[in-house]
């Protein structure tokens, strides 16, 4: 996965501070629920979308120290069976984009060099399902691309 932002456009103070004024920032949760229903949505996208990859941010809030993340995002972008690119300089300014999840044809869920420059400057939590595109093939990832760990809820 790739992410296309033009030099001028890059994430600055002023994204950083709409996520600490929406309550997303990295301080602000101690624990991440996935909604049941989007990870089924997500593993019918990745089936669908195979062989290509498929790219999304996802979309959440935190409240009560949990992460609660119930929707996706789609953004124009190109994808293909080598990766995906999605111009994160077209998300509109106050979303409830909390992160990133994208496919994997083949069966690692590790993150590219791409993918963990990516996630450094989109969100804080992402996720990576491969083949056979099912609930124990998804990998999930915090900022700085370390494994991290959720709960369907």
């Amino acid at each position: 996965m790739a992410d296309e932002i033009p030099p001028k456009n890059k994430p600055g103070i002023l994204d950083k501070l709409i996520g600490h004024l929406l309550g997303n920032n990295k301080q602000n949760f101690q624990e991440v629920q996935l909604d049941a229903a989007l990870i089924d949505e997500i593993i019918q996208i990745a089936r669908e979308s195979h062989p290509n990859e498929f790219v999304a941010l996802l979309e959440g809030k935190v409240k009560d120290k949990i992460l609660k993340i119930d929707g996706l995002v789609f953004l124009p972008g190109e994808t293909s069976n080598q990766g995906a690119v999605m111009k994160t300089f077209m998300k509109p300014m106050v979303t409830g984009t909390v992160g990133s999840v994208h496919s994997h044809p083949g069966y690692n869920a590790s993150p590219s060099p791409a993918d963990l420059y990516f996630f450094s400057k989109n969100g804080l939590f992402h996720l990576i399902i491969a083949e056979p595109y099912d609930e124990y093939s998804i990998r999930a990832y915090d900022t700085r691309g370390r494994e991290a760990e959720y709960m369907i809820v």
